[in-house]
């Protein structure tokens, strides 16, 4: 049978390529940071990393790690209720609850784990799930896991949202998903309008605040610190593995009673193992430093401002953005590869996105500031756009 199913693969891989989509993988030698070094010895800057804040090789989280892994050892063997939940486990969940503003907290090996394993537990087929056309793939696979009603809304088009709000009444509970930020456009949905509905239509809502955490509001809290409206979501998701040291974990924080029935009923958190307490100790010391001082948030909200307007300078096509992520719209697939391995010649790490991560005809260059990065590594990045958005004919 596999040599069939063989021919099989081998055409649709053939066709992938064919098509401009095939994806490759850049191999990184050293520590992550703003700039690395990749297998063919190139040192490069990396602007497509999600290390928002620069503490993917930050020396104090580094620390933390080594002193849990002296103290409680390399992994737990094991998930949370049997014999997999340490002091230190515990510890990240409060300081993150602490951190959103919300109840109670629960740990998951990754927030695809989280988002994966939020829906199925509290939501039956009497209920209805309204969630963000462009809501991460987490979410919609969560989403298909469970038996509630599904309802879709324009990306962050309020109008819509009442719509799908109107005709889901006929439901026992509802609840609004939708994303802190959307990863592949950058921006955000308007926070204060979806409670407002939310609360006139009598539903609970959640926030994969994945890409928001440590980046969007003043002090790095998301896009309820944004809007003024910390602690009002029933149900906020995360990741440790963006702006929050970069490793891996993620999180559900949100009302006590919700919490208590995931641990009880959901199923990435039943049959997977703990993250290791290194992990959940550099954690722990990622919420201290940002509960010490803005300074990060500021750099980085200093530096995007920068980037994106010198680019919008330079003539290119820059959709509008509320967070680090800036997407540089090229809208052929074959174009953002060239695009990206001509500014890896010039020394900048970047990757072209295209179908089926983005939709047909809207390929990309997705660039994600840091605080990690230098002005000098900003105006460089600057000056290699430019020189091959010429050299493509993107710009005149």
């Amino acid at each position: 049978m596999y040599t069939e199913f063989q021919h099989h693969l081998r055409k649709e891989l053939a066709d992938i390529s064919n098509a401009g989509l095939y994806k490759k993988e850049r191999i990184i030698i050293s520590p992550q940071g703003a700039e690395i070094e990749i297998e063919s010895g190139q040192k490069v800057l990396n602007f497509c990393a999600n290390n928002y804040l620069g503490l993917s090789n930050n020396s104090e989280l580094i620390n933390a790690a080594k002193k849990a892994l002296d103290s409680h050892g390399y992994g737990m063997s094991s998930v949370r209720f049997i014999c997999g939940t340490t002091d230190v486990h515990k510890e990240l969940e409060q300081k993150i609850a602490e951190f959103f503003g919300t109840e109670d907290t629960i740990l998951y090996a990754a927030c695809f784990d989280a988002n994966g394993g939020v829906f199925e537990p509290l939501l039956a087929k009497e209920d209805a799930i309204i969630s963000d056309s462009l809501n991460h793939a987490s979410i919609i696979d969560g989403v298909r896991l469970c038996k509630a009603q599904r309802y879709r809304y324009k990306n962050a088009d309020m109008d819509d949202l009442e719509e799908q709000l109107k005709l889901s009444q006929a439901q026992r509970f509802r609840i609004i998903v939708t994303d802190g930020v959307f990863s592949m456009d950058g921006n955000v949905p308007p926070m204060n309008q979806i409670l407002e509905l939310a609360e006139k239509y009598n539903a609970m809502v959640m926030i994969d605040e994945s890409h928001s955490a440590g980046v969007v509001g003043k002090t790095g809290r998301g896009v309820t610190e944004l809007f003024n409206c910390r602690g009002k979501a029933e149900i906020i998701t995360g990741t440790l593995g963006k702006a929050f040291g970069g490793a891996i974990g993620g999180f559900t924080t949100g009302k006590k009673e919700i919490i208590d029935m995931l641990r009880q009923r959901s199923r990435p958190y039943l049959f997977s193992n703990s993250i290791p307490p290194l992990v959940a100790a550099a954690g722990v010391q990622m919420v201290k430093m940002m509960s010490e001082t803005n300074e990060l948030q500021d750099k980085l909200h200093a530096n995007t401002e920068y980037f994106n307007t010198e680019m919008q300078k330079a003539g290119f096509d820059i959709k509008p953005t509320q967070s680090a992520i800036c997407a540089v719209m090229l809208y052929d697939a074959k174009l953002s590869q060239k695009f990206a391995a001509n500014l890896l010649k010039e020394g900048i790490y970047v990757i072209g996105f295209y179908f089926p991560v983005v939709p047909k005809n809207e390929a990309r260059i997705r660039v994600q500031l840091s605080a990690a990065h230098e002005k000098e590594h900003l105006n460089k990045a600057i000056a290699a756009f430019k020189k091959v958005g010429k050299d493509l004919g993107v710009l005149n």
